[in-house]
């Protein structure tokens, strides 16, 4: 993976290394100075906390057992963990609020590490931890406990998870921290009662564990049986990534549903109103749906809301759901872009990364990463 601002501290010393520059990291800078909740952040603003968090983190026995590329996982996390406070930080009711900050932290975080030329699936992990850093604090007291760490585990290792809850509490001041704590331990047993702490709970097939998380009160070791009428691949991409690319080379024989050429019909520019170009898309879609005819669907899909719609579209005409996401480097993306017919301007692809969630395992009957042109496991 490639090594954030500041490396990654290592056996013997164990010290982080305060000291690296920071003046080019505009997230970085932006912890500074930004205000807390006092009641549960009293050692001042976000950058404090980060900083105390990592240290508290490298001074954990487990994280330093753990294998090089897995500490290094996590302490890019636990970096990264708060970044997104600053635009998420509002006064609420007298109150200082930072709601929603570890959805778009993943988000931004998946930006910043791309940007940067990090490893594909290391990354994604760093962004599962951070989008449910604070899921241990509370799941063993939510009514679907059982299915909230099941979805987290498909994505987070519960492990590491509880790693970086633990320095997330003892990083800061607060009269809680000794409950917080224990909390974070029943988390974790938890998640090994369940199956699901060093690894993503298993299931009966790729199509059972969809359904299982469409579904409420699903039995989750309940084998469900595959009866398809079609299938119908979805692919999610930035612009310039290779779909097209993608869909010559493995499906070239399958009609293709295209936005591109559906704003090229409609004459409408990929900057504006897209609500006109969507519903031809869909139609286009049911038109093959209603044929049982395999078929692409050749967009973005950058937002898991966009593609659990078209998904939920397929599943109503009994077809098997395939997202299929393709994902190239920053330079090459750039590039790619630039040899468009329609090239999309940087401001859109800027636009569209703020909405930037990559397919998780449990969205359709099957997800496919390509990374760079080859498929990638997890």
């Amino acid at each position: 993976m490639k090594r954030l601002p500041f490396l990654c501290p290592d056996s013997p010393n164990w010290r982080v290394d305060w000291n690296t520059p920071d003046a080019e990291y505009d997230w970085l800078r932006a912890m500074r100075g930004c205000v807390q909740d006092p009641i549960f952040h009293a050692e001042g603003d976000v950058w404090t906390h980060v900083r105390m968090v990592c240290d508290a983190l490298v001074n954990l026995s487990e994280w330093r057992f753990l294998p090089k590329q897995e500490r290094e996982i996590v302490f890019a996390a636990a970096l990264l963990h708060d970044q997104a406070k600053p635009s998420c930080t509002r006064v609420e009711s007298g109150r200082i609020s930072s709601r929603g900050h570890s959805a778009r932290g993943a988000i931004d975080a998946r930006r910043i590490l791309w940007e940067m030329g990090a490893d594909f699936v290391e990354r994604e992990q760093v962004c599962a931890l951070i989008r449910y850093h604070q899921s241990p604090f509370h799941l063993v007291s939510r009514k679907d406990s059982q299915r909230q760490a099941f979805l987290i585990s498909q994505t987070a290792r519960c492990d590491l998870l509880g790693l970086l809850a633990k320095a997330d509490i003892l990083g800061r001041h607060c009269a809680d921290q000794e409950s917080l704590l224990e909390r974070v331990e029943l988390f974790e047993e938890y998640c090994r009662e369940q199956n699901c702490f060093d690894g993503p709970r298993k299931f009966a097939s790729s199509h059972s564990r969809f359904e299982y998380f469409r579904a409420e009160n699903r039995d989750p070791n309940y084998p469900v049986h595959e009866e398809f009428r079609c299938y119908a691949t979805i692919m999610s991409g930035l612009p310039g990534s290779g779909k097209d690319t993608w869909i010559c080379q493995h499906l070239p024989e399958l009609p293709v549903v295209s936005l591109d050429a559906i704003r090229e019909e409609v004459g409408e520019a990929p900057t504006g109103n897209q609500g006109k170009v969507i519903q031809h898309a869909r139609e286009k879609a049911r038109e093959f749906l209603r044929q049982r005819q395999d078929f692409v669907l050749n967009a973005t899909n950058l937002s898991r809301e966009i593609r659990g719609q078209l998904v939920d579209l397929l599943t109503d005409y009994r077809a098997r759901a395939r997202i299929v996401y393709v994902e190239a480097t920053s330079h090459d993306l750039q590039s790619q872009n630039k040899s468009r017919a329609a090239v999309v301007p940087p401001s859109a692809i800027a636009e569209l990364m703020r909405r930037w969630e990559v397919p998780t395992p449990v969205e359709a009957d099957v997800v496919e990463w390509w990374i760079s042109g080859g498929k990638i496991s997890q």
